[in-house]
């Protein structure tokens, strides 16, 4: 069935890290999808999952014929989407001023590390550098040191899912306006929004910047991952008194009559000792299979290999065979998981293809 973007024409320029993910996110939701690649290819990192969806065509850039190729494409396309330093766009002749007359619903989506202007706007970066500067890297990991969370919070949360969501925002606009948006999605700004609550917390005092000393940074031991007999780990997240009161009777807890003993900082050292030396008593699975139906909060922590055969997973077809399958749900039906798409044997097909 198709997809709820069925019909919207995006042209992406070939990249790494969110902007490639964030196309991936617009195909799985129907977008027709011509991906521009660079002779040799422009991502080393992503070759099975992230790139379906869509097909891909050659062009080189340098080539003023292949640039003419490729802005006539982007005359026809609702969106566009590239993840070059600030410049590079214009000095390939393809800059949003191109398109201002030729197309003016076009949305223009441009993703970066730092953004289209500012100090660092020009010089390279990856995840972890763009974290640094919000508080989120700081905030995230023990109490040692700083912890990269992958590529999650940056590339693909600040990064992917805030160009999806502001160029969705954009398309709208354009079709209620007949009028595009050029989009600047940075990175390092993003991902500082996502830190919205921690900041808001913080502004209440209760957030302190210390690492694991907070609430949901794995210093309460309610909301952290302990070791099992097995050395694999179960995940607890019982923050409320209910849930807890559920899982401090299924692992044979103390109950706590006072709950400002149990939310008070001072004292979660030693019930972490607590919980832990029950939680070292039996297995993973074995704590899975006592809990999971239950409301004690608690999940098995599962590797890659495993999370594939979860059974909520089966059962919300939340893996295909060829990896993480489309989201979210839509109530139209969900569609299909794409595959990775024959390319364009050159650019004039690439140009057929939306006449």
């Amino acid at each position: 069935m198709p997809g709820p973007l069925h019909g919207i024409r995006i042209v992406e320029m070939a990249g790494i890290g969110p902007a490639p993910f964030a196309a991936m996110m617009l195909a799985d939701m129907g977008a027709d999808i011509i991906r521009v690649d660079r002779p040799g290819g422009a991502d080393p990192w992503t070759k099975h999952i992230i790139p379906r969806g869509r097909k891909t065509v050659v062009a080189n850039l340098k080539n003023p014929a292949d640039v003419t190729a490729v802005a006539n494409l982007i005359a026809k396309a609702d969106a566009l989407i590239e993840g070059f330093r600030p410049g590079v766009m214009e000095r390939l002749g393809l800059g949003p001023d191109v398109f201002t007359s030729r197309n003016p619903r076009l949305v223009y989506a441009r993703m970066t590390g730092w953004g289209q202007t500012g100090p660092l706007s020009h010089t390279a970066g990856h995840d972890i550098t763009y974290l640094a500067i919000t508080g989120a890297l700081h905030a995230i990991g023990p109490a040692e040191r700083p912890i990269p969370p992958l590529n999650l919070v940056g590339d693909m949360g600040g990064g992917a899912m805030y160009l999806v969501s502001g160029l969705l925002a954009a398309l709208l606009k354009a079709s209620r306006t007949g009028t595009g948006e050029i989009i600047d999605c940075a990175i390092s700004d993003a991902s500082a929004h996502l830190m919205a609550m921690q900041y808001d917390l913080m502004a209440q005092g209760r957030w302190t910047d210390t690492r694991e000393s907070n609430l949901l940074d794995g210093a309460a031991p309610f909301y952290r991952c302990y070791p099992c007999a097995d050395g694999k780990f179960l995940a607890v997240g019982c923050l409320e008194r209910p849930f807890f009161e559920v899982f401090a009777q299924a692992i044979g807890l103390e109950p706590i009559p006072d709950e400002s003993e149990r939310l008070h900082p001072a004292n979660w050292p030693a019930l972490s000792r607590r919980i832990g030396a029950l939680l070292a008593s039996r297995t993973r699975d074995e704590w899975t299979g006592m809990m999971e139906a239950s409301d004690a909060c608690i999940a098995p922590v599962l590797n890659m290999s495993e999370a594939a055969h979860h059974p909520h997973n089966i059962a919300r077809k939340t893996f295909g065979p060829s990896g993480p399958a489309p989201q979210p749900h839509f109530s139209s039906g969900d569609s299909l998981l794409p595959e990775l798409l024959p390319g364009f044997s050159n650019l004039d097909d690439a140009t057929a293809h939306w006449r």
